[in-house]
């Protein structure tokens, strides 16, 4: 295992696997870190057709430092450094990388997925083997973004917050395949 800086595991990734040709190389990021300072490494690592997969952990805060709002924060939602909620017309809107993602030639597949119910598990679980099979099948840029809930930091049981994913997330970033260029069973 190697750990990167905040934002440089699509750029580390990328030094390993070319490196290391035969390795699988994946990262785990949140989205603070591949939506926010990673912005730049990660699209134009998928842009290259980089061999790697990126697994990107969507809590819509930044949950390791105390719940800020990070890239994918939804509007109005409230977090600690937007105590009324993300307003828009100061903070922007909520980035939504795996469309981005998708748009970018290097890419081979991109989907959103959760894990706030079993069956949505079995799903996440899937999708995140078929985004290491494409690495396997040297295919190019693979990342699964996985809708993830924060109890903690949305300050709500896990129950409100599994519910707060269902109800309010997918509104935002819908669950499915975003883009599969490689032809095989998707998730669903």
């Amino acid at each position: 295992m190697v750990e990167s800086a905040h934002g440089r595991g699509a750029a580390v990734a990328t030094g390993i696997k070319r490196a290391f040709p035969e390795a699988v190389v994946f990262t785990y990021q949140g989205d603070g870190d591949l939506a926010g300072i990673g912005t730049a490494e990660t699209i134009h690592a998928a842009n290259r057709g980089e061999n790697i997969t990126s697994i990107f952990i969507n809590n819509a805060v930044y949950g390791m430092t105390g719940g800020q709002m990070a890239p994918t924060t939804l509007v109005g939602q409230t977090t600690t450094t937007t105590p009324y909620g993300r307003d828009a017309i100061l903070e922007g809107h909520p980035i939504k990388m795996s469309e981005i993602l998708a748009l970018v030639e290097g890419t081979a597949y991109i989907e959103r997925v959760a894990v706030n119910s079993p069956a949505n598990i079995r799903k996440t679980k899937k999708a995140i083997q078929k985004a290491f099979q494409v690495q396997l099948d040297k295919r190019g840029f693979a990342m699964v973004e996985i809708l993830s809930p924060c109890p903690t930091n949305w300050k709500m049981s896990p129950v409100e917050a599994w519910q707060w994913v269902d109800k309010e997330m997918t509104k935002v970033f819908p669950l499915g395949v975003i883009k599969d260029v490689t032809g095989g069973k998707n998730a669903d």
